[in-house]
């Protein structure tokens, strides 16, 4: 009988002048998610993540200086480590995932690549000055903060829609299904799946 492979769990705190955050995950959880930022929507977002993904999350973020980029920031920046940390060397995972997601009339799509090579192409067409609160510019940097931060290639495309809500969740979890798929497991893989022999 093959020997489990670790747990891929992790835990990050990341705290500065601005803000203070504290994130768990286990990639191989089942969606259970307990997420306090004091941003509704993007609670709501991180909690789809978990969601769709599989991957449990507890995550508390407060700002310390009440200024909603910074916290937006940080908070993406703090999960996209901690997925990144829980991933290890991503040893047997089938590494590329894509995923297509609807949402009323809004469409999105990602594809990512776990190889350990930062690169991201984000077009999710936002347009409304601000969404459920949240200053759109502000909702565009959490999203590419956490694309810029989970160290993988990641393209994420709203294709189309009109309601700017239905585009970030939709782009949000179509991110999440082709995550989870990338980190699966492959029972048939030994090592990384790079004919480098490296990620």
């Amino acid at each position: 009988m093959a020997p489990s492979p670790p747990a891929r769990k992790a835990r990050v705190e990341r705290v500065t002048k601005e803000t203070a955050v504290t994130v768990e995950v286990n990639v191989d959880g089942t969606g259970n998610t307990k997420v306090k930022t004091g941003l509704p929507f993007i609670d709501h977002l991180i909690t789809s993540i978990g969601k769709h993904s599989m991957i449990d999350i507890a995550l508390a973020g407060k700002s310390n200086d009440d200024i909603v980029h910074h916290l937006a920031e940080d908070v993406a920046i703090a999960l996209a480590q901690t997925i990144d940390k829980a991933l290890g060397d991503r040893a047997r995972i089938v590494r590329f995932g894509t995923a297509m997601v609807p949402m009323d009339e809004a469409l999105a799509y990602v594809a990512i690549d776990l190889v350990k090579r930062q690169y991201h192409k984000m077009d999710i067409k936002l347009e409304r000055s601000s969404i459920e609160g949240i200053p759109r510019e502000d909702l565009e940097h959490f999203c590419r903060s956490l694309l810029q931060g989970l160290n993988a290639c990641t393209h994420m495309i709203v294709e189309y829609g009109d309601n700017d809500h239905h585009k970030v969740e939709a782009a949000l979890k179509a991110f999440a299904l082709a995550l989870r798929a990338a980190a699966s497991i492959d029972g048939r893989r030994k090592g990384v799946p790079s004919t480098k022999g490296a990620m």
